[in-house]
């Protein structure tokens, strides 16, 4: 890019300094001695005065591809707008002003004194940029207390012990499984041996592909085995002690000493683990994946092409396609960006479905009841759990409809997945409200999950009233909770 900064005293010798390099600059003085001593260090000076037609002519304003002004005198800002206006209409330029003078003020005060229309795109007065570089300045002082107090946390552990557990929830996501192997990352840098585990299912195809392309050691682990007891220390990724967290005990609990969560916080979670454990859990954060890039950006810690991929694909994830993102996802997101493998990130997103996820598919299909805008299906008796959010992500694309509910049994229990593109409806709160009661049910406000444990489903007598039964009771309770009538 052809950047042209206009005035060389302190302000815009920095400006060029910085931006020498990177795009063309070329810095007009008016000052011969200063002009001089630019030169000599190596900056492309026109020795002139930048607000006169020559000057900039000769400077090649008529190509520029940015115009900055550095002086605050607002007669010579006026005059040296109109005359860049001139000469290139459409170049964009950048000025500073004093505290007391407002862009459409300067503008205003422009078209006034010459009769014209023009625009300057950015101002940046003293104030402003003080401020901004405070509030800059604050948010890394917290981004690094945050990593910093983790650090702080991993050492004293490590004083007592060289090894730690780092739990996902049962059937963990792109999201909870580059957090968590990112989170492994750190501690061995550390000193610790760490095992990841979960105590569910991986099961959907494209989560498959993430954990084998990249190369990830999992562990699936059962509630109260010996791969559980035997770490003194337990730390928890993407998940807090509720519903979608089966293997530990009660007695696990003890040991948590790292929750990292991107979710709400879970009510009563300080009388579940130890006061003195590290929490991080940031609801305004639409991924956790972000909150550990930031903790290896702040830390210094490389990264290979792998483990930006992954969270990178983990953050992409979360935020449905980067569709919905805090400041803090896209600040990871730029630290990220120039470390990913591409290539391996399409091999992740567009994996080979396996058969059985196209079987459970088709029955979502056939099996679907609609409820105005919505559809209720049932997938029956499976073993692929990430198959019923699959599905429900893809009856959410039919035409006309705008709230999804998928559920299926697996092993003893109930699994649901929901999915709404109606912004008046929260599904997570709506799964919270229909079965909270009788199971655990929770999410964002688009997509979200439930399980219930069999129970008194149990009791009919073959598999066909089961399904019926549970399809009645989901179906009543999920349309009460939506406030949709059945018929």
């Amino acid at each position: 890019m052809r950047v042209l900064v206009l005035g060389g005293g302190a302000i815009g010798r920095a400006i060029a300094e910085s931006l020498r390099g990177e795009f063309e600059v070329a810095v007009i003085e008016k000052d011969e001695i200063r002009a001089k001593a630019l030169e000599e260090s190596g900056f492309h000076v026109i020795n002139g005065d930048f607000s006169y037609t020559a000057t900039l002519l000769k400077a090649g304003v008529d190509k520029a591809e940015l115009v900055i002004i550095t002086t605050m005198n607002v007669d010579v800002i006026r005059k040296t707008v109109y005359v860049i206006r001139t000469n290139n209409k459409d170049v964009p330029i950048v000025t500073v002003l004093p505290d007391d003078v407002g862009l459409d003020d300067l503008v205003s005060q422009i078209n006034e004194e010459y009769e014209a229309e023009v625009k300057v795109d950015y101002a940046v007065t003293p104030r402003n940029a003080l401020k901004d570089a405070l509030i800059r300045t604050v948010e890394r002082i917290g981004e690094r207390k945050n990593a910093n107090l983790l650090v702080r946390k991993l050492k004293e552990l490590r004083n007592q012990a060289d090894s730690l557990l780092i739990v996902m929830h049962d059937n963990p996501d792109p999201d909870a499984i580059a957090s968590a192997t990112a989170l492994s990352v750190i501690a061995q840098t550390l000193g610790f041996k760490t095992q990841i585990v979960y105590g569910g299912e991986i099961a959907h195809h494209e989560n498959r592909a993430f954990v084998n392309l990249l190369g990830i050691d999992l562990r699936k682990v059962s509630r109260g085995s010996y791969e559980l007891k035997r770490y003194p220390f337990i730390a928890l990724v993407d998940c807090q002690p509720n519903g979608n967290l089966t293997t530990l005990d009660q007695s696990d609990y003890k040991k948590i000493k790292i929750l990292i969560d991107h979710h709400q916080i879970l009510q009563h979670l300080q009388e579940l683990i130890p006061e003195d454990a590290f929490l991080d859990i940031r609801p305004d954060v639409h991924s956790s994946a972000a909150i550990l890039a930031e903790y290896l950006r702040m830390l210094n810690i490389s990264l290979s092409p792998l483990m930006a991929t992954a969270l990178f694909y983990g953050i992409y994830i979360d935020t449905k396609k980067f569709s919905k993102l805090s400041h803090i996802d896209l600040k990871a997101i730029e630290f990220l960006a120039g470390k990913v493998d591409y290539e391996l990130l399409d091999k992740i997103e567009h994996p080979d479905i396996s058969t059985e996820t196209a079987e459970i598919l088709a029955k979502a299909i056939m099996n679907r009841r609609i409820y105005k805008n919505v559809v209720v299906s049932n997938v029956g008796f499976i073993t692929n759990r990430d198959a019923i959010a699959e599905s429900a992500d893809f009856l959410l694309r039919l035409e006309g409809i705008t709230t999804v509910l998928v559920f299926g049994i697996v092993d003893d229990r109930i699994e649901i997945s929901a999915r709404t593109r109606d912004v008046r409806v929260n599904i997570g709160a709506v799964l919270r409200e229909a079965f909270g009661d009788i199971g655990s049910g929770g999410g964002h406000s688009q997509s979200g999950g439930a399980r219930i444990p069999l129970g008194i489903f149990k009791l009919a007598k073959d598999k066909g009233s089961l399904l019926r039964l549970a399809e009645e009771a989901i179906t009543e309770k999920f349309l009460e909770a939506l406030k949709v009538k059945e018929g």
